[in-house]
């Protein structure tokens, strides 16, 4: 088994592992889906938590921010994504080369690391919001938290179960049944919303969209700027996505021939759809769920938090279809949130290997043994945001440090992604200098919006 799996190796490029790229947009569609799996886990505790707070503390006002947020991010992505299909390395492989201190390995690295004990709060708070839905169905103790914790463990085992075998086919079917239904479901809600002019108006909407900084909750804008759209932690994971989907090693092994430029400018090109096609989803979804909260709760003078953040959040659908539509509104929330526990947990995972490997704890190029501690990984990045919500249980706020952990990290990957894109970038697959222009746009706006935060802070 283990010489087998060692033929299969992903993250190597074999020339046997060679595959022609697909010219036709039809051939190209039906290969993509890292995007997929990023998508399934960006629509959910931003998109139903932290943008929805955000719409129901500021209205329509801050629209600009979310639609910026979706839109500005995608280019890094791509051009992560470029890298990984014309290096062959992964993304803590390429932050390991940005210049500066080192412990074993690049200080970028330990910042993503850094960044993801934050962010395993964010996972910690949407497995509390999973829970809250099930107990309110089926109390497993009298003693609320103790129920709630008690299906956090349960979701757990599930959990644990359906990744274990930690194959991508499976990450990518089940990550698109769950996110696919609920997203539906909200965009024909917020949809209704058009309708109901106690709750939406037009003009707010053109308010929305002119720039005007949040009067206040600055900490939740800064928490969605992070989280919406592709958050830091997506663009990490993305590029292991693309590798394991084969979309590096089919271009084979790097040669700079006309051959080797040609298939991997044609897999870049189905990654390029992919990145596209999985940023339509989300915006729609991330817009639906803003217009929701600033429309239905702003217009309730509600805030979800605490306990009652998914009865807060259940308006959306009540408010707008009509009370019979409570159950599939606790059914949407346990998918939406449970796609996001799912796949940002078999990201992590494969992320957290690649990190020890690094360390040299393992051979990471041994592939039996990279699944192994993949696998390892799945108990320990549950285990860890259980132990959160044990003791802070409180999903909005550890939604919003993990959106904030999120935004800080963001001005270092879009300015590490320049100096990669300069430096190492083989130069035969280079982007176009209007990428190029985008990708400097991009990296500046991250550094704005961070900036523009610690300075509310200093001077507020």
């Amino acid at each position: 088994m283990a010489e087998q799996q060692q033929r299969h190796n992903p993250y190597q490029r074999k020339v046997e592992h060679i595959r022609e790229p697909p010219t036709t947009f039809g051939a190209i569609f039906k290969l993509i889906g890292p995007g997929l799996i990023l998508a399934s886990s960006i629509v959910g505790s931003g998109e139903l938590i932290a943008t929805t707070v955000l719409g129901a503390e500021n209205g329509y006002t801050l629209l600009w921010l979310i639609i910026l947020s979706c839109l500005i991010k995608i280019v890094v992505q791509n051009e992560l994504g470029r890298y990984a299909i014309g290096s062959g390395e992964t993304t803590l492989e390429a932050f390991d080369h940005v210049p500066g201190p080192r412990f074993r390995v690049s200080w970028m690295v330990w910042c993503w690391f850094l960044m993801v004990m934050f962010t395993l709060m964010q996972v910690g708070g949407m497995l509390g919001g999973i829970a809250e839905v099930l107990h309110g169905q089926l109390a497993l103790n009298p003693d609320p938290d103790a129920s709630r914790m008690i299906w956090v463990w349960v979701i757990n085992f599930i959990t644990v179960g359906l990744l274990i075998g930690g194959r991508y086919a499976v990450v990518e079917k089940t990550a698109m049944a769950l996110v696919v239904t609920f997203t539906a479901l909200t965009v024909s809600c917020a949809f209704i919303l058009l309708k109901l002019p106690e709750y939406f108006s037009w003009s707010e909407v053109l308010r929305g969209l002119s720039f005007q900084p949040p009067e206040g909750g600055i900490a939740t804008a800064v928490a969605v700027f992070g989280i919406t759209g592709v958050g830091a932690t997506e663009l990490v994971m993305y590029p292991y996505w693309c590798i394991e989907k084969g979309y590096a090693s089919y271009a084979g092994p790097r040669d700079d021939s006309p051959e080797w430029v040609r298939r991997a400018y044609g897999w870049i090109k189905v990654m390029g759809v992919d990145v596209l096609n999985s940023m339509v989803i989300y915006t729609f979804a991330t817009i639906a769920f803003y217009l929701l909260g600033a429309g239905v709760l702003n217009g309730m003078g509600l805030i979800p938090q605490g306990s009652e953040t998914i009865s807060t959040l259940s308006n959306l659908y009540t408010q707008t279809l009509g009370p019979w539509s409570l159950p599939i509104f606790l059914a949407g929330a346990v998918a939406v949130l449970y796609s996001t526990v799912f796949a940002s947990t078999a990201a992590h995972t494969r992320v957290f290997a690649d990190f020890i490997g690094m360390l040299g704890l393992y051979d990471r190029h041994d592939y039996a043994k990279r699944l192994k501690m993949t696998r390892v990984f799945v108990f320990v990045l549950l285990f860890v945001p259980s132990l959160y919500f044990m003791f802070v249980k409180e999903p909005v706020m550890m939604v919003k440090v993990g959106g904030i952990a999120q935004a800080a990290m963001l001005p270092l990957i879009g300015f590490s992604t320049l100096w990669l894109r300069y430096k190492r970038l083989p130069g035969k697959v280079a982007p176009a200098g209007w990428i190029t222009l985008l990708l400097w746009i991009s990296a500046a706006i991250m550094g704005v919006m961070m900036g523009y935060s610690i300075l509310q802070k200093i001077t507020g």
